[in-house]
């Protein structure tokens, strides 16, 4: 166990040392800081407080300056902190990223102790080694992002549920606590909220238990998940000023009813309407070389298949055969599968076809799963499971440090993954320090074009380089770099000057360097 979390640590740490900032991270980092310092809600309206106060505790534990008098737009303050503000933008970042760091690893403890209670040790190990081997954990775990610490905390509250059938009065209020963390990190945890509270019911009725007293524990539950939100926002401001702004939109029918009916404080109900906009919108989509606008039903189970190593896939149906078929086992199945197969049916009906991030939960619920596969009884299964298991630990190891961009091998590894796939699934704007070590190793002098798709700012890491689209085609002549985002989307403007120029280098599968004369 204390092997596979180091080998996890250690790949994290590794890649969030190295990377630049994704597309989200200066704006949770500046919106933590902010929440911290100066007290303020006005900032990232859209999720609600607790992770990015987790996230602006690294931050300020680095010494990062504060800004309070600069006004922008939530990216406008993300850049200010990081790259105007006088601070060291990687140690900034990297501060940030470490208590995240450290959840993910925390939830790894989750994931063992949660396959022993159901296994024993041995399948503690093939879930822990799922999950500490998971290249979208690892992935999303060493970025400052609020994903995988409201899955985490989802993932925890399930597990002290299933504790609960036999201790209640201690393990449903610690699951009540950490389900109001999960939708006090990210709204989207609402969904799980009903089918855990149905769980309470069966956990409390176990033994002949009555369900009317089961029912009055669910109510306590949930008002413990209301208590929980309201005080991500209190300790953020305990006077609790907010003025719904013009940027929030006006959301009707049953949504908005449904919203303005939640016992939540009104920053977190404008929040969601602010999310419903986004649901609203028509994202531009990428899937195996396509582009389109809208959404697409079946994207994330695809973008899964290609992104999950393929041991991975076989042991999560296994495992889940196995809590079906197995007498013992069957009694965790609608713990395990049941939150899993809603939120993820809630997922599919989202408009942003952005990345599998968007159900990190699964690696983490179905690791769990697969410790099942220990209880089958065919002479045959320990030496197939070991296998299976050794095979995700060598396709993990073998892409590192480029865990954001994997992709397994039916699908050509990381390398290949932009050809199917964008966004925080291949390209998210990670890879700007190195687009900088490479163009001063390899081309120094040598005239820049950079049409670039992150929050970074390129002039920061000592490239200079020229708007491609701000110019005639014909003046754009010497190197033409793209990040690979932009070319998945087919942007007017960029295509014909890819088609008239020379594919010369790459840099960690998301950045495409062409020569044009």
């Amino acid at each position: 166990m204390a092997a596979l979390l180091a080998q996890m640590a250690a790949a994290m740490v590794t890649t969030a040392v190295r990377q630049s900032p994704t597309i989200d991270e200066p704006v949770y980092v500046a919106t933590g800081a902010t929440y911290l310092k100066e007290h303020d809600l006005r900032y990232n309206a859209e999720h609600p407080p607790l992770g990015k106060l987790v996230i602006g505790a690294g931050a300020a534990l680095s010494g990062a300056r504060l800004d309070a008098a600069f006004t922008g737009t939530d990216q406008d303050v993300g850049r200010h902190l990081l790259y105007e503000s006088g601070n060291d933008a990687g140690r900034v970042l990297l501060a940030a990223r470490l208590p995240v760091i450290v959840l993910t690893l925390l939830f790894g403890l989750v994931v063992f102790g949660f396959a022993c209670d159901l296994t024993g040790r041995v399948g503690g190990l093939v879930a822990l080694a799922l999950y500490a081997f998971s290249p979208d954990v690892i992935a999303h775990g060493s970025l400052a992002t609020l994903d995988v610490p409201a899955a985490g905390f989802l993932l925890t509250s399930v597990w002290l549920l299933w504790r609960a059938r036999e201790r209640p009065r201690l393990y449903l209020p610690l699951a009540g606590l950490a389900l109001g963390a999960a939708v006090a990190t990210k709204m989207s945890a609402l969904a799980a909220v009903p089918v855990l509270l149905v769980l309470v019911v069966v956990s409390f009725a176990r033994g002949g238990r009555r369900v009317v007293v089961g029912a009055a524990w669910a109510a306590g539950v949930a008002v413990m998940v209301v208590a929980v939100v309201w005080a991500s926002y209190l300790v953020v401001d305990p006077r609790l000023r907010w003025a719904t702004s013009a940027a929030v939109p006006d959301i009707g029918g049953v949504r908005g009813f449904l919203t303005s009916l939640l016992p939540f404080p009104k920053p977190f109900r404008d929040g969601m309407r602010i999310q419903f906009g986004f649901e609203d919108m028509r994202w531009t989509g990428f899937l195996f070389g396509h582009v389109y606008r809208g959404s697409r039903w079946y994207y994330l189970p695809a973008a899964l298949v290609v992104k999950t190593p393929l041991g991975m896939l076989v042991l999560w149906a296994a495992g889940i055969g196995s809590l079906l078929a197995v007498p013992r086992l069957r009694p965790a199945a609608p713990y395990v599968l049941a939150p899993a197969a809603v939120l993820l049916a809630v997922a599919m009906t989202g408009g942003r076809d952005l990345g599998v991030r968007y159900v990190i939960f699964l690696p983490m619920l179905l690791a769990v799963a697969a410790a099942g596969v220990t209880m089958l009884r065919w002479q045959w299964v320990p030496a197939v499971a070991g296998v299976l298991v050794l095979f995700v630990a060598v396709s993990s190891v073998r892409a590192f440090p480029y865990y954001l961009p994997y992709s397994n091998e039916a699908f050509g590894g990381p390398s290949k993954t932009h050809l199917r796939l964008h966004d925080s699934n291949a390209d998210w704007g990670q890879d700007l320090e190195r687009l900088a070590d490479r163009l001063r190793d390899r081309y120094p002098g040598e005239r820049v074009w950079l049409a670039y798709k992150g929050s970074g700012v390129p002039s920061y890491y000592g490239i200079r380089a020229s708007d491609p689209l701000a110019v005639p085609p014909e003046r754009v002549r010497g190197l033409l770099v793209v990040s690979d985002s932009w070319i998945a989307k087919s942007d007017p403007r960029l295509v014909p000057l890819i088609a008239t120029s020379k594919k010369v280098d790459e840099v960690g599968h998301t950045i495409t360097i062409f020569r044009r004369t």
